[in-house]
Formats: C-alpha cells, sequence, structure tokens
C-alpha cells in the first residue's frame, strides 16, 4: 500500500509535532498519529485546516501518483 499522505514529513520540515497538531486541532494525538503512518486518513475538511496551521498548500500534504 502506498502512503497517501505526507504529513509525517511536513511535520518534521516545519519542525512541528504531532502532539502540537493534535493540540491545535483539538484532536486526540492518537488520530494524528494514525494519520501520520498512513493507516487513517484526515477527511477534506481537517486536511485543510492542517495545510493553513503549516503554512502549506494542501497538495504538499498529499503523495500525487507517480506518471
Amino acid at each position: 500500500m502506498q502512503d497517501i499522505n505526507r504529513l509525517k514529513l511536513v511535520l518534521v520540515e516545519k519542525k512541528r509535532t504531532n502532539k502540537w497538531l493534535s493540540e491545535q486541532l483539538g484532536i486526540n494525538p492518537s488520530t494524528v498519529s494514525k494519520w501520520c503512518t498512513n493507516s487513517s486518513q484526515p477527511d477534506l475538511e481537517t486536511l485543510i485546516k492542517i495545510a493553513s496551521l503549516l503554512e502549506v498548500n494542501v497538495q504538499d500534504l498529499l503523495n500525487t501518483p507517480k506518471a
């Protein structure tokens, strides 16, 4: 299975933690952890919030399929 999101990488690039993101979104840290390991995915609305918090484009949080 291919990783769908790049959240873990973007958090590292922005020097932010899962804990920080979960606090910003008001959600359980284990949920963010699941997103970072690609065992589950945030919904589109949440993805937009994450992009805003990390000051990136939504596309930067997604792995685009290789042609």
